[in-house]
């Protein structure tokens, strides 16, 4: 039987990070990177992306895989994108400079339409999230991307097929 060499989880996460990452770009460009809902669209590639490469990886070892193996692999999958996308976001504030207004502004706007906040409490929370406005956006993305991802390999663990290891069965090997 003809075994496919796996992809590695590096190789995984690269290509998962360069698809979000053009994603990013194109919506930046086109002006519509505020929107909530074109941003879990994002967060859907990049689930989408792990569950594929999590099935590929249990098909190559012609699935003889475990659970564990299956979430491993897209754990470092999701690892890898992580940190790209990371240095992705830092990159990018600093080239898009605007961009931080833009999110600040759209933040003002959400704590404006809370009723219960006065404007003392609005420019205290606005001066916060400036101070560690690094912090508080790479460090939310990459939470979210970490969360997503567990979650991501957790479905695509479930999904694969997987068959018990019989040593005496030569086609696994």
């Amino acid at each position: 039987m003809n075994q496919q060499k796996p992809i590695s989880h590096i190789v995984a996460g690269l290509i998962i990070g360069a698809f979000m990452i053009v994603y990013s770009l194109a919506l930046n460009f086109m002006g519509l990177m505020q929107q909530r809902a074109l941003g879990w669209v994002g967060y859907g590639i990049m689930i989408i992306g792990i569950i594929i490469f999590v099935n590929l990886y249990g098909k190559s070892k012609n699935n003889y895989v475990s659970f564990g193996g299956l979430f491993g692999y897209g754990f470092k999958t999701t690892a890898i994108f992580a940190l790209l996308m990371v240095l992705f976001l830092i990159g990018f504030f600093i080239l898009f400079p605007e961009f931080k207004d833009k999110i600040m502004e759209t933040a003002r706007e959400g704590m404006e339409e809370r009723e219960n906040m006065t404007d003392d409490q609005i420019e205290q929370g606005l001066a916060m999230f400036e101070k560690n406005f690094l912090l508080f956006t790479v460090g939310g993305a990459l939470f979210m991307y970490i969360l997503l991802g567990c979650i991501a390999s957790l479905i695509g663990a479930a999904i694969t097929r997987k068959k018990p290891f019989n040593p005496l069965d030569q086609t696994g090997v």
